[in-house]
């Protein structure tokens, strides 16, 4: 597909013997946010560093694509494609927020003036002017990863890879950085996200992929992983005690607490079946007081998948 900011097929990575990366394919289209899950150890910091040039994956890897450049035949291509922003600081303390910038301008091969320019735009775009003349050792940890972003920003990438980037944030700059991620893909960027907060993925990603033991486990929106996972349920309840009764024959199948005149039936969650409930109370004459639905979130999917001993049988792919 030529719309693909990210292209990889069979990415493969072993260390000493030990298999990181295990065949892995992903596809990722452009101006989209696609976070890659999985716990410590999965291989989720080897795969940002082969696909952004830092390590190189193993002969018996396939082809991979960045920005549309080929990733072993034109690395420098990809490099002036994409930004990095990893799991620890790039920030240098011992200068400004201002000349970290500049650094970066001058990394990028900017000229002076537009090394300034560029600056003066980020550090405005990322609430960093008034705190832009001060040691970036000062900085707070929230302002730091903004600070850091900013820096990846300077070479104006179409592809960014952000390694685990709110870690040992509160949730105040957790949220602030949520909203500056939403913001480059508004710009058309396309934003690779690696994180350990299930809440992350679910807020932003358009597509995740669950990695475990070097593969991907399953992959779809947060919705479809959701239904991987069985557990959801809908769960009526009624005061009336001859409602209850007359629901409890209505709906077969249903499991029933008596004491709390409530009935649990299995339910994935969807519009239809929510629909095909109510038209069975509707036709028994039946209504209850109170309908709620549940449906496993991201932690029940994350935990399902990456346990040795349960897998769902299908993956959405």
């Amino acid at each position: 597909m030529t719309n693909l900011a990210i292209a990889a097929n069979g990415l493969r990575k072993s260390y000493d013997g030990t298999v990181v990366l295990d065949g892995v394919d992903l596809a990722v289209p452009q101006g989209t946010i696609f976070s890659l899950l999985g716990p410590n150890g999965a291989g989720k910091t080897t795969a940002v560093k082969i696909l952004s040039t830092l390590i190189t994956p193993d002969p018996a890897s396939g082809p991979i694509r960045i920005a549309g450049h080929d990733l072993a035949t034109d690395p420098q291509a990809v490099r002036a494609s994409i930004g990095v922003t990893g799991q620890f600081s790039a920030v240098d303390g011992l200068i400004t927020g201002a000349e970290n910038m500049l650094l970066m301008a001058d990394l990028h091969h900017l000229s002076r003036s537009a090394g300034r320019r560029v600056t003066a735009e980020l550090l405005e775009r990322f609430d960093l002017v008034e705190a832009a003349g001060k040691p970036a050792s000062t900085y707070s940890g929230g302002m730091k990863r903004r600070l850091d972003i900013a820096m990846t920003l300077v070479g104006s990438p179409r592809v960014i890879f952000l390694d685990e980037p709110t870690t040992g944030l509160d949730p105040r700059s957790r949220h602030n950085m949520w909203q500056i991620i939403r913001e480059l893909v508004a710009d058309g960027v396309t934003v690779f996200l690696t994180t350990q907060y299930l809440e992350e993925a679910d807020e932003l990603a358009d597509r995740i992929a669950v990695l475990h033991e070097g593969t991907i486990a399953a992959e779809g929106t947060a919705d479809e992983l959701k239904r991987l996972i069985p557990g959801g349920h809908v769960r009526l309840r009624f005061t009336d005690p001859l409602a209850y009764r007359a629901a409890v024959l209505a709906l077969d199948g249903a499991s029933g607490d008596d004491e709390a005149q409530a009935l649990h039936l299995a339910s994935d969650g969807s519009q239809q079946n929510l629909r095909a409930i109510l038209d069975r109370l509707d036709a028994a004459g039946v209504r209850a007081d109170e309908l709620t639905v549940h449906t496993p979130d991201l932690d029940d999917v994350f935990f399902a998948l990456t346990s040795k001993s349960s897998k769902p049988e299908e993956a959405v792919r």
